[in-house]
């Protein structure tokens, strides 16, 4: 089969004619219809972060497909089934996964990292852990529900704990952050966007945001939003892993606020540990999307609850892989897609 092959930081991916997956009795083999690219992806790429599996192998973790073929013991799917898989599969039974937290399972094993993954012609993965793509959700576009989408559901059900009449900043309006607009305001709440990039702010108006809010163009942004809300914001969402874009986020919080840090970052921000106290403030992280939390995403994208198709905003064939990474380094897409022809 055809796929695009990682050897390692500081390299364009290869294609190159790559072993097919072998299933086991409980797996199903995917033959890919499209593999979002994300941001993870270039992590890896360009600035070294390590992955579980050493290269060479096959990143991409946002998956969609159909099935070709299904192990011995697979009852749940046949072939030709339309499949989203999810980013991560997690084990069931540590202690995490036991109070229903298995998006940070002990042994979680994500797609382009720990496994080979998605750009390529066909992907395997355990029969258990798939979840059918209706009809009404495009099958190239959906992969992105994987990740972009999923993980910020999380952020916003689970961790953020959005509710109806909440008044909810977000900083930072690209793929991620797009969709914290898009579901914070699915959820009833007043959203403003704030990003230094006006197209990005244009994206997140699209996708329901009340307000939008250059922060290279005032002094303070926090600010502002303080001024703007009577106070600040209830919750607060930080999408770019940027140290001082979080200190911004925490600082446009009304008392009792909450800020969930989304976006990745090794670097440590400031924090007020008196502040936090006094006002009694609340920092969270959130990381990717838990199984349980996929058939409710999905029935809200089966039913036009939220946007997925408008979100992909480039496509490209897989030896163009190249390309959407350029395209991804250069700020110019909202979601690309890598489609297998």
């Amino acid at each position: 089969m055809k796929a695009a092959v990682f050897y390692g930081p500081k390299q364009p991916l290869k294609i190159e004619d790559y072993p097919k997956p072998q299933i086991n009795p409980d797996e199903v083999l995917i033959k890919v219809a499209a593999c979002g690219v994300c941001h993870t992806d270039l992590h890896y790429i360009d600035h070294g972060v390590p992955t579980v599996k050493k290269p060479p192998f096959v990143l991409g973790h946002e998956i969609s497909g159909t099935v070709a073929e299904t192990g011995a013991n697979v009852k749940n799917l046949k072939p030709n089934d339309r499949v989203l898989l999810p980013a991560v599969l997690t084990c069931g039974t540590c202690e995490f996964c036991r109070i229903g937290r298995e998006n940070i399972c002990k042994t979680m094993i994500m797609f382009g990292n720990h496994i080979e993954g998605g750009y390529a012609e066909f992907v395997k993965a355990p029969a258990k852990d798939i979840f059918i793509l209706p009809a009404e959700i495009p099958l190239e576009e959906g992969c992105i529900i994987a990740d972009a989408i999923s993980t910020p559901y999380h952020a916003v059900k689970n961790r953020g704990k959005v509710r109806p009449g909440d008044t909810v900043a977000v900083f930072g309006c690209g793929g991620v952050g797009v969709n914290l607009v898009q579901l914070c305001a699915a959820s009833g709440a007043t959203v403003i966007a704030v990003d230094i990039i006006e197209k990005k702010l244009d994206w997140a108006k699209q996708f329901g945001a009340t307000y939008a809010l250059n922060s290279s163009k005032t002094p303070d942004v926090t600010k502002d939003i303080r001024k703007m809300t009577n106070g600040g914001v209830d919750i607060a969402f930080e999408a770019i892993g940027n140290p001082a874009t979080m200190t911004a986020a925490y600082n446009s919080l009304k008392k009792g606020g909450r800020l969930c840090i989304v976006g990745y970052t090794d670097k440590e921000f400031p924090l007020s540990a008196a502040k936090t106290m006094f006002f009694e403030m609340e920092v969270v992280g959130s990381l990717g999307c838990r199984p349980v939390d996929y058939p409710r995403l999905i029935e809200m994208a089966r039913i036009g609850k939220i946007k997925v198709a408008p979100l992909v905003t480039h496509r490209f064939p897989l030896d163009k892989i190249n390309d959407a990474f350029d395209t991804l380094r250069k700020g110019e897409s909202l979601r690309s897609i890598v489609v297998m022809q």
